[in-house]
């Protein structure tokens, strides 16, 4: 009875510790990757400033062939929306509407995964003659629910891996021509 009642005692004070650590940890988590593109930004602009043209490089859409999406307002610009639905859980539902565009420069987006969370996106676009550096980067809200904290240190590798993916994808696309 006295080792049952000293593990659960235990184990009470490691859920607090885990509980109160997790306000230690950041509410914001940044993740951002950075690519050189040969090609000016006058051509790799079009491919991130439209959320059509976005399917082209995206990481995620080959995961899912039967995934439904949806594009509303304009084709490109502040207030291009695209809504996807999908069975596959690294795809999962969702909507992204592009809030901030300058020309040649920066491209950002607000995301929201439903009950999973909302987020903003961009791409900052930099020339250096005939190339483009351009950083792609998120800013997830983890709340103040101590998992989603925790959840945050693993933010970077479960999202990174596709970032850098979808930068590779989207150069080969714009050096393409």
């Amino acid at each position: 009875m006295r080792l049952i009642r000293n593990i659960l005692i235990g184990l009470v004070i490691l859920i607090a510790v885990l509980a109160a650590g997790a306000y230690l940890l950041p509410r914001h988590v940044i993740i951002e990757r950075q690519i050189t593109i040969d090609a000016p930004p006058g051509d790799v602009f079009p491919l991130v400033n439209s959320l059509q043209r976005g399917e082209e490089w995206s990481p995620w859409l080959d995961r899912d062939p039967n995934v439904q999406i949806t594009h509303s307002g304009p084709e490109a610009g502040v207030g291009a929306i695209m809504e996807w639905v999908s069975d596959v859980p690294e795809v999962g539902n969702g909507r992204q509407e592009i809030v901030e565009s300058v020309a040649d420069q920066r491209v950002a987006t607000a995301l929201d995964f439903g009950g999973m969370g909302t987020a903003r996106a961009w791409f900052d676009l930099t020339g250096d003659g005939e190339s483009t550096n351009i950083t792609w980067g998120l800013d997830a809200d983890m709340g103040n629910n101590p998992i989603g904290r925790w959840m945050g240190l693993m933010m970077d590798g479960m999202v990174g891996a596709d970032y850098e993916t979808g930068l590779a994808n989207l150069k080969t696309l714009a050096e393409a021509g």
